[in-house]
């Protein structure tokens, strides 16, 4: 088969979440097992870094990735969804998986495939661990796609745990309140194994602490320890200055921008610290220069990402309610004149409720993207006109964008986001 031979049978033969929803997310770790047992269990042939959260886990594990490779270690990071390419999924050092390394993984274990019949997140993870065991990573970072609990990537036993910001995403699947998204989240500590929270949030520090004692998991919450402070900030870069109350403030920059960042960072920062204790040595300069080339060193797309200048044009993958706070409160801070946001979303989301976080003097252009679960842009602008917000209806991103920028003057600021699938259509989404 060739390499769209391969993909296109994984897209059509295996229920895929991203495009049909929650009908592809099995409450289960049955198939994962099976398919980890016929490969020989490669998810123990490898030290790993758990990473789970609504909001900040993928970053974190990009941040991670990149201060772990900046250090000498040879590191593995799994991470979904894809943008651009499925091979974006599963990354060595920052270079992407061989598609000819994924053509022969699907030829393998195409029958046992057929036999299991499982998720195409299922098969993803089951290659990742594969390809993670065969090529002697010293460590791999691998991001949760959903939940916790029964995520297909919740059959490793990793050396850490890092959970990120909670918010309420994926309702119908992980539960309606922030206490019963943290309890599926929390799915991913394990006996012994230290378990890191990167944000206080009052209202989930029980779940967090009932669940590490039930393990006797040592519990850390980041921010707490670890105080994190904006020095500058612009659209490509932002410097901050990181501190304890034992040591003196290291000043560095992230080329992730976006002030929401810095939530992320002390988790990160106890993260390195606990390995540094486990005989994983990264010392402050390795940590410097890995958070000053995240997207350099892993290839991380779509984060509040500068598209172009005059107008200054930038995306995000930002899909959920305190995602968009986070979104809304950058924005605010910035100088412009006019403000021109192109927007879509899935259908499970709740418009309403992220409509009433997005700038009311903002004009709008509503697009979908090309996936079955895409928003009818059409549906987007009768609630954003419910919400007293102007706008029109452009389905495709990259024509929004076109229509924007004709609109706009050069002192303007147009943003894009509301979904992966949109920031994924955009033609010049590149690093």
């Amino acid at each position: 088969m060739s390499f769209q031979d391969t993909l296109d049978y994984m897209y059509n033969l295996l229920p895929m979440y991203q495009r049909v929803g929650k009908t592809a997310f099995k409450k289960d770790l049955t198939n994962t097992l099976k398919l980890c047992a016929l490969l020989g269990h490669p998810q123990e042939k490898f030290k790993s870094i758990h990473v789970a959260g609504t909001n900040g886990k993928g970053s974190s594990a990009h941040m991670l990735a990149s201060i772990l490779q900046t250090a000498g270690y040879k590191t593995g990071l799994y991470t979904s969804p894809h943008l651009k390419s499925f091979t974006e999924r599963i990354k060595i050092d920052g270079r992407e998986v061989e598609e000819s390394f994924v053509i022969e993984f699907i030829e393998r274990l195409k029958h046992d495939i057929e036999e299991i019949q499982p998720s195409f997140f299922e098969i993803t993870v089951a290659m990742a661990f594969d390809y993670f065991a065969g090529k002697q990573v010293d460590v791999a970072v691998i991001e949760v796609g959903l939940g916790g609990r029964f995520d297909s990537t919740n059959v490793i036993r990793p050396i850490i745990s890092l959970i990120t910001s909670i918010g309420l995403d994926h309702t119908d699947m992980l539960g309606e309140t922030l206490p019963e998204i943290a309890f599926e989240k929390a799915g991913i500590i394990k006996d012994h194994v230290p378990v890191v929270i990167s944000e206080t949030q009052e209202e989930i520090t029980d779940v967090f602490r009932a669940k590490a004692m039930e393990k006797k998991a040592p519990l850390y919450f980041a921010d707490q320890e670890y105080q994190v402070n904006l020095t500058s900030c612009n659209a490509i870069c932002q410097e901050f200055s990181i501190s304890t109350t034992k040591e003196v403030a290291i000043f560095a920059n992230t080329d992730l921008s976006g002030e929401y960042q810095l939530k992320n960072i002390p988790g990160v920062a106890k993260v390195v610290e606990l390995m540094n204790k486990m005989k994983f040595p990264v010392d402050r300069q390795h940590f410097i220069d890995g958070m000053g080339h995240v997207v350099k060193n892993t290839g991380l797309l779509g984060r509040w990402q500068k598209l172009g200048e005059h107008p200054l044009t930038i995306c995000d993958t930002v899909h959920n309610e305190a995602g968009v706070k986070y979104l809304v409160g950058q924005i605010e801070k910035m100088t412009f004149r006019d403000l021109f946001v192109i927007w879509g979303m899935v259908k499970e989301k709740d418009p309403e409720g992220i409509f009433r976080c997005l700038p009311k003097h903002a004009f709008y252009y509503f697009c979908e993207a090309s996936v079955p679960r895409a928003m009818s842009a059409e549906k987007l602008m009768k609630f954003a006109s419910e919400s007293g917000m102007e706008g029109q209806v452009v389905r495709n991103v990259n024509d929004a964008i076109a229509t924007a920028r004709s609109r706009a003057k050069e002192d303007d600021l147009i943003i894009i986001g509301g979904s992966n699938f949109i920031i994924a259509e955009i033609n010049d989404l590149k690093l």
